[in-house]
C-alpha cells in the first residue's frame, strides 16, 4: 500500500480506496473523528470546510459542508454504526448536493498500523451500481486524494503547528 490514493472497483456496488500514512493510527483516527482536526485536511485543495459537526457515538451523527473557491457548497453527513477506536469506523452516509450520489453509502474505514505507519483502507458500498460509477466519474477521486495528500502533510506537522 502506497503513499498515494489508489481507488478500485470490487464487485458491482463498492469503490475501495487505499492510502499509507507516516503517522499512527491513533493519531489518524483523531485526524479523522475531531472537527479541529477533520477541517485542516478534509476535501479538494480548492475546497475550505466551513462546517464540522461530529457526535463520535453509534448512532451519533457527522456533518461536513465544503465551500469551493467559487462559492458552491457541497453537504456530506452520515450517522455512525460501528466504532472501534482507533482501528474501525463505520457510517452510513449521504451527499445530498450531489445527484450521483443520491440515496445512501455504507462506509467502513479500517487502520493498520506497523512500524509507525498507518494503511488506510475506506471501502463504500452503494445502493447502486449506477450510483457507484457516477461517483467514480464525478471526479471523487481527485477530490479524495488531494485530501489524503492534505493529511499526509497535517500528520508530517510539528504538534502544535
Amino acid at each position: 500500500m502506497g503513499r498515494t490514493l489508489s481507488v478500485t472497483k470490487s464487485g458491482d456496488l463498492e469503490i475501495v480506496m487505499t492510502r499509507s500514512f507516516d503517522a499512527p493510527r491513533a493519531l489518524v483516527f483523531d485526524a479523522w473523528t475531531k472537527p479541529e482536526l477533520v477541517r485542516r485536511w478534509f476535501g479538494p485543495r480548492d475546497c475550505e470546510v466551513v462546517e464540522c459537526e461530529i457526535d463520535l457515538r453509534v448512532g451519533g451523527r457527522w456533518l461536513y459542508r465544503l465551500r469551493h473557491g467559487g462559492g458552491m457548497e457541497m453537504l456530506l453527513q452520515g450517522v455512525y454504526q460501528e466504532i472501534d477506536r482507533p482501528e474501525r469506523l463505520v457510517s452510513l452516509e449521504t451527499n445530498e448536493d450531489c445527484e450521483a450520489s443520491e440515496g445512501k453509502a455504507l462506509s467502513t474505514l479500517t487502520l493498520v498500523e506497523h512500524d509507525g505507519v498507518t494503511a488506510l483502507t475506506q471501502v463504500v458500498r452503494y445502493d447502486s451500481k449506477r450510483i457507484r460509477d457516477a461517483v467514480l466519474e464525478s471526479g471523487m477521486e481527485r477530490g479524495v486524494g488531494e485530501g489524503f495528500d492534505k493529511m499526509a502533510e497535517f500528520l508530517a506537522a510539528p504538534v502544535g503547528a
